[in-house]
């Protein structure tokens, strides 16, 4: 195997419990729970010999693995593992206003348009193209064999049909909750899943 990744989606914040969107462009912190869960990760996975964490630019992501940061790991931030920027919807009130607009641009997604976006935001496309980015530096560095990648629910999506070869209107194939775990191994240049949405941690 040249590498396996551990793909784990961000702690809880108030935002998320609000369900309230964030996207890129709130930058705010674990809630009680988040911490909670984080922990539980980390208590799960503290065992794992990683070689790397590489994380968003955000610093949801780096609470939730901070404990892994804390044993000494080399750390990396990649602006590419970002969210999706939501544009004008990021930290709005969770209105049927709302739920319907993102209702409309997913369907979008769902049937191709990978340019759909909000005013401000991203859309998969433009997301697509930072993960690639992140995606070669991290293959790039052939030393680190096991790494840890804390990111976002959207964005992580998105990675995953990258990284599976799936059309980017795949993505909500790929369920996810607060600090939910894939694990991929890298191998003869083609990824596969070891660990499907595994939440074990949280029981």
């Amino acid at each position: 195997m040249d590498k396996e990744l551990y793909i784990i989606r961000h702690g809880e914040t108030e935002l998320n419990k609000l369900g309230i969107v964030q996207g890129r462009g709130v930058d705010s912190d674990l809630n009680d729970t988040g911490r909670a869960q984080a922990a539980a990760f980390f208590e799960r996975y503290k065992t794992v010999a990683f070689d790397k964490i590489y994380t968003s630019e955000l610093k949801r992501t780096h609470q939730t693995v901070q404990q892994f940061i804390d044993l000494g790991l080399p750390w990396e931030q990649l602006a590419g593992l970002d969210e999706l920027a939501w544009g004008l919807w990021e930290g709005q009130p969770n209105t049927e206003e709302s739920r319907a607009a993102f209702r409309e641009v997913v369907e979008k997604w769902q049937g191709g348009n990978y340019d759909a976006k909000f005013e401000g935001g991203e859309s998969p496309n433009d997301v697509s193209f930072r993960l690639q980015e992140a995606l070669s530096i991290i293959k790039s560095k052939t030393d680190e064999k096991r790494i840890l990648v804390c990111m976002h629910g959207r964005a992580m999506r998105l990675l995953l049909c990258l990284l599976l070869d799936k059309p980017l209107s795949e993505m909500g194939d790929f369920p996810h909750q607060n600090t939910t775990l894939y694990r991929l191994s890298f191998e003869d240049n083609r990824f596969a899943v070891i660990d499907f949405n595994n939440t074990d941690h949280l029981k």
